[in-house]
């Protein structure tokens, strides 16, 4: 690995994604040994990467499976798989550079676009409906991962859920993920807030473990709240927030 001590600390997001060759992965596990703070920012990213891809997978209709293995007879045989050319050494510099974001939109994508694969044994208009609506999530959500400002903080919530925000000013968004988030119960959904100098405004709704993009600019915003409220949303938060957390700076 052919980086200064000081620059190792750079290249945990592209360790816990497995953007790093095998003599920089052995370079910095060595590494990793005598450094917490990467350890514990390693770990941060992989169970992020691992958010963001369940957040925006579906599960398959009951029938898929029948359909698909009934099709299998029909389906040509894929060619021999050719090695890919190495790519030049000044250009695996700048790709590592970009392995955070690009990493992270590549696992939305996969979780999302792995998806399209199964709709596509449903009926043709549904099937064309639903991958448009994943595209778009899709594409929202890579936007503000893959902004070269893009800032990340991670959160628990009063009621245990683990919770991530993503946020750009280039792109004036930001990311709400949640894992482990309780259902919230009948009549009642989660409701997200932007915290601008004490006034909560509307962010979105989330109802389950899941990503969105929170509504509204969050350039002027100091937080992000989560509170439940009652099915639809409310104008302004009616309970105690179960999350006020500081919007990355």
């Amino acid at each position: 690995m052919k980086h200064h001590a000081t620059d190792a600390h750079t290249l945990v997001a592209a360790y816990a994604l497995g953007a790093l060759d095998e003599d920089e992965r052995k370079d910095f596990d060595a590494h990793l040994r005598t450094c917490e703070a990467c350890r514990q920012e390693a770990a941060e990213f992989e169970a992020t990467t691992a958010r963001l891809a369940a957040a925006v997978s579906q599960t398959p209709p009951a029938a898929a499976k029948a359909q698909v293995m009934a099709a299998i007879d029909g389906v040509r045989q894929l060619p021999p798989r050719i090695p890919a050319p190495r790519v030049a050494p000044a250009l695996g510099g700048f790709l590592r550079r970009r392995a955070v974001p690009w990493a992270l939109a590549a696992s939305v994508a996969a979780a999302a676009l792995g998806g399209v694969a199964v709709w596509q044994t449903q009926s043709a208009q549904e099937g064309e409906q639903q991958a448009r609506q994943a595209q778009q999530q899709l594409d929202a959500v890579s936007s503000v991962l893959a902004a070269p400002d893009a800032r990340t903080v991670h959160g628990r919530t009063a009621n245990g859920a683990l919770t991530t925000v993503v946020a750009s000013d280039q792109q004036d968004k930001a990311v709400f993920t949640a894992a482990n988030l309780p259902a919230p119960g009948a009549g009642k959904t989660y409701q997200l807030w932007l915290d601008h100098d004490g006034t909560m405004r509307p962010a979105g709704l989330i109802d389950h473990d899941g990503t969105v993009i929170l509504a509204g600019n969050p350039a002027d915003a100091g937080a992000v709240g989560l509170t439940l409220e009652p099915a639809g949303g409310s104008p302004q938060p009616t309970t105690e927030p179960l999350l006020l957390l500081a919007l990355p700076s």
